[in-house]
């Protein structure tokens, strides 16, 4: 689950993260509200979407006073923002953060991720922070700092200070940039996070001093642990969310959208990967991941399918079912029945094996039913893509 940044830097400053003042509005009016409250001599106004690089797109602005402020506000909400993250479709704002802006000297980037090779949060810093931490990555990876925490310990002082130094922060900000590292961590761990990332964390001058301060922030959460986050879950934004998403999240299935024409329904996340990636060898690509679990239920299967018709992207359906503990007769009355509830306008190719896989195949082939069938993996995924090309 992801959260808007105003929500994730609400989170970071929970626990002692240094981030700089400011409120949400929905409005133009509450923009001005905020800035009059905020007292500052120049502002920022940023859209709030699930989507990075808003900045390029025109969805952050500066202004000098209230009045500008809710000007500003008033041309980035409700506009599509679109975004390298978003697509060409881009996302409409709906909200924007209202905060003193900062006089910054020098942008870095650090982040925090679960690295699954060696079960540990692995945290990654570099000097080149901003817009363009990606190409950084990409081109100039020896310039990112990682350092891996042990899960049975914790982030130690020590390590956030390494971080520290290879930033090459100035001496006088060391204690508060380890205390913010620090910080970081703490609700990275405590919050299940995923993903959190501060980019930039800015170096800026405060009067004839420095600080360092979380000048963004973005923050993914664990799924499986939300039902103990029951304030972090309370933020989700439905608006952001693929609708189809939330609705597998419903029904209890696995289901993520992706780009491609070939929807998948499959048991098992192991044989979605290896089902996509045969899609993809004969020259398609998965217009989703979608994993109907080991024991599903054919009213399960039923909604599954329904999802995947609901897709206007989708020009064929696959469904490859190995039967161990999902049977394949289920299978089968799960798609007779969905398919006699909505229109079946795009080629159905099913593949089952397994636990009554005789069984299930009458079921389909006396059902009436207009589809291909296939033995084999590489047969099905070749049959897809052969009737999208001939459709």
């Amino acid at each position: 689950m992801n959260v808007h940044e105003f929500q994730a830097k609400g989170i970071l400053e929970s626990h002692g993260v240094n981030v700089p003042r400011g409120g949400v509005a929905e409005t133009p009016e509450e923009a001005e509200l905020i800035a009059q409250e905020l007292g500052s001599d120049l502002f920022v106004i940023k859209a709030q979407i699930h989507a990075g690089g808003r900045g390029k797109g025109g969805g952050v602005k500066l202004a000098k006073n209230p009045k500008e402020v809710r000007t500003q506000a008033g041309s980035i909400l409700g506009m599509q923002l679109v975004t390298p993250q978003t697509g060409t479709g881009g996302k409409l704002v709906r909200k924007v953060l209202v905060a003193e802006a900062s006089e910054i000297e020098n942008e870095l980037y650090l982040g925090m991720v679960i690295d699954r090779e060696s079960s540990c949060v692995t945290i990654m810093a570099s000097e080149e922070g901003g817009v363009d931490i990606e190409t950084v990555a990409s081109e100039t990876p020896e310039k990112i700092i990682k350092e891996s925490v042990d899960p049975a310990v914790g982030l130690q002082a020590f390590q956030a200070r390494k971080i520290i130094f290879g930033l090459n922060v100035p001496i006088d900000l060391v204690g508060a940039a380890t205390r913010l590292i620090m910080g970081l961590y703490d609700a990275f761990v405590k919050s299940d996070c995923s993903l959190a990332e501060i980019n930039p964390l800015a170096i800026v001058k405060n009067g004839d001093e420095h600080d360092i301060v979380a000048l963004d922030a973005k923050m993914n959460f664990d799924d499986n642990a939300l039902p103990r986050h029951k304030d972090i879950e309370a933020m989700r934004d439905q608006h952001e969310e693929d609708s189809r998403e939330l609705e597998a999240k419903q029904h209890g299935l696995s289901y993520i959208s992706l780009d491609g024409t070939i929807g998948c329904m499959v048991n098992g996340a192991g044989l979605a990967m290896s089902t996509m990636d045969m899609i993809k060898l004969y020259g398609a690509e998965p217009a989703n991941f979608l994993d109907v679990g080991g024991s599903a239920t054919t009213e399960a299967v039923a909604n599954a399918f329904r999802l995947i018709l609901s897709d206007e992207k989708v020009e064929a359906v696959l469904v490859n079912i190995f039967g161990g503990i999902m049977q394949c007769d289920v299978i089968a009355n799960g798609i007779i029945e969905a398919v006699n509830q909505v229109d079946l306008h795009v080629p159905l190719v099913v593949r089952l094996e397994g636990t009554n896989v005789e069984l299930g195949r009458k079921l389909l082939s006396d059902s009436g039913l207009d589809l291909i069938t296939a033995n084999g993996l590489a047969e099905a995924a070749e049959k897809v893509v052969s009737a999208t090309e001939n459709n």
